[in-house]
């Protein structure tokens, strides 16, 4: 296992607030950029605040930008419920990192593999907060035992080179296993769980990741709220030639998109849209906003290859006091896949 650790400041330059142009930038600029992104990719993942364990706050809204702020699990960290997700290091991440942090996001993840890099054994994250105090929260994935893990965690934070971490992709039975290898020997457990989160996915976030909040304090962190672009509808005619499923390294997305749950899918996108038009949104912020209604999330990051498509999804914090009970169950009603819950622990 090799793993390289390297934390720095960037200080964002303030637009004035038209980002429909990208700004010229010269070629020197941009590998300098590029190569602090890279560096910056190995461990860093998003930036947030940091709050006492022993105050418990409730979700609460940006005065200035209107984006809300929910903590991470029982931790002590204080995020935006909408993150940064997988974006291309190119010419255009400062662009979409400064739109982001202006519209009052906090939480930024990235990892190698975004900027066409091979991803290592363990994918490891950073949480850092912009001006310079630097708070970390790593989140791995599970290739070694649960015991080495939890004891390099432990090892990381005491140092000082972390404050949080967490875990990717897991399942609740391996987090249960962390947490109790933690207790046993006096170590540091996980804070929380990234994990894929949509309209068509819903079990682990709605059944299992509540439990474990309710249990152990574990909170969640959802990807791919538009399920790689399938809700986005412009799949409804077929594959478009720039799309994503259209690569050839995507070819199990083309695959799952024209298969016979693939035209499912797209048939019930079409209902849903009905919903989006009443509501005087778009398909990808009903979704985007349908995530957000679920209070055990603690924040949702966002996929994005350019600056309208951010602010478009951003775009949904405003649709999510619309969603009502009844909008919610009218949802429910044409996906017909709501998983069983026993109790909803964060109410």
């Amino acid at each position: 296992m090799q793993v390289s650790i390297a934390c720095t400041d960037h200080n964002l330059k303030r637009g004035n607030g038209d980002h429909s142009k990208q700004n010229a930038t010269s070629p020197n600029v941009v590998n300098q950029a590029r190569a602090k992104f890279r560096t910056v990719a190995i461990i860093a993942r998003s930036f947030g605040s940091f709050t006492p364990r022993h105050i418990s706050l409730k979700e609460s809204t940006g005065k200035h930008t209107g984006m809300k702020y929910r903590n991470l699990g029982k931790s002590g960290l204080r995020v935006s419920c909408l993150g940064l997700g997988e974006y291309r290091l190119c010419s255009i991440a400062e662009q979409l990192m400064t739109i982001a942090y202006e519209s009052g996001v906090n939480l930024f993840d990235t990892a190698e593999v975004y900027a066409g890099g091979r991803r290592s054994s363990l994918v490891i994250t950073t949480k850092l907060y912009w001006g310079g105090n630097i708070i970390v929260l790593l989140l791995i994935q599970l290739f070694v035992f649960f015991s080495e893990i939890v004891r390099a965690m432990t090892y990381v934070i005491n140092q000082g080179m972390a404050m949080y971490w967490g875990t990717s992709r897991w399942t609740a039975m391996e987090i249960m296993d962390a947490y109790s290898v933690a207790r046993q020997f006096n170590l540091i457990p996980p804070v929380c769980e990234q994990a894929e989160y949509h309209l068509f996915q819903r079990e682990k976030v709605e059944v299992q990741l509540p439990e474990l909040y309710h249990k152990i304090g574990v909170g969640a962190m959802t990807w791919s709220p538009l399920a790689c672009g399938i809700i986005t509808g412009k799949y409804e005619n077929g594959i478009p030639e720039a799309s994503r499923a259209s690569m050839k390294s995507y070819q199990w997305l083309k695959e799952k998109i024209v298969s016979e749950d693939g035209r499912k899918q797209q048939a019930k996108l079409k209902e849903l849209q009905h919903i989006a038009e009443k509501l005087g949104c778009t398909l990808p912020q009903l979704a985007v906003a349908w995530c957000l209604r679920n209070e055990g999330v603690s924040s949702v990051l966002l996929g994005t290859s350019n600056p309208e498509q951010l602010t478009e999804n951003i775009g949904a914090i405003q649709v999510l006091p619309k969603m009502s009970s009844h909008v919610v169950s009218e949802i429910d009603n044409i996906l017909g896949n709501r998983p069983y819950s026993k109790k909803d622990y964060r109410s």
